[in-house]
């Protein structure tokens, strides 16, 4: 596992309502305290991605757990097997963060680091990770596509890209699965359903979708 070297996100403690809820997260099945990450999780993968995936937050027995993004989740679970059929991960079988796992043109973070209550940041705690989320974005010197994956991250992205005067308003970039807008510094903006177990069992998100939508970016690389 490869991550970008984020020294300062290691010991963030910005959000206190993160901080409270992570130490008193009851552990699920079994497990002990000792068994969780409970902190910021860095993005991970290969460094000169041209695609960054980023999404909304650390699950709170997925990503919280195992300190890697949608490893131990259902979001995960749909979701790697579908990256490894495309091509963009070496191995279908997500474990835990040491699994060897590695990914391919593919960079994979979160908007927000740390597990909110209810998987719901408040904007104070978007706008405090977001400067981690930009030197990622930064640091990724190949990047050509940014998957937002569902509306919270997408929307964390548009204020980022504000900020930067890459747009003038939130409202000319609108959500979509499969909506694409090409920003003003070259990168391309993807956006694409959550692949959460709600979306996935209600057929909001499914494997075919998935995978044109992989397609789709491969397009856009070409």
């Amino acid at each position: 596992m490869t991550s970008l070297s984020l020294k300062e996100l290691g010991g963030c403690r910005r959000c206190s309502r993160l901080v409270d809820f992570m130490a008193q997260l009851p552990p699920s099945k079994g497990r002990t305290r000792a068994d969780y990450h409970n902190g910021p999780v860095n993005g991970f993968g290969d460094l000169q991605a041209r695609v960054c995936l980023v999404g909304l937050a650390p699950g709170a027995h997925g990503a919280n757990r195992t300190g890697r993004p949608f490893t131990g989740d259902g979001a995960g679970d749909f979701m790697y097997p579908l990256l490894h059929r495309a091509g963009f991960a070496n191995q279908s079988e997500i474990i835990s963060a040491d699994d060897g796992l590695e990914l391919h043109d593919l960079y994979i973070t979160n908007a927000v680091k740390c597990l909110p209550p209810e998987n719901k940041p408040n904007a104070a705690e978007f706008t405090a990770c977001r400067p981690y989320l930009e030197k990622e974005l930064q640091e990724l010197k190949a990047l050509r596509v940014i998957i937002a994956l569902g509306h919270g991250a997408h929307n964390s992205l548009l204020r980022l890209f504000q900020s930067q005067g890459l747009i003038k308003r939130l409202a000319e970039v609108p959500f979509g699965h499969g909506s694409t807008h090409q920003l003003a510094n070259g990168l391309t903006l993807v956006g694409c359903y959550h692949t959460s177990r709600y979306n996935v069992q209600t057929g909001r998100m499914n494997n075919r979708m998935f995978l044109d939508l992989l397609d789709q970016v491969r397009l856009l690389l070409k």
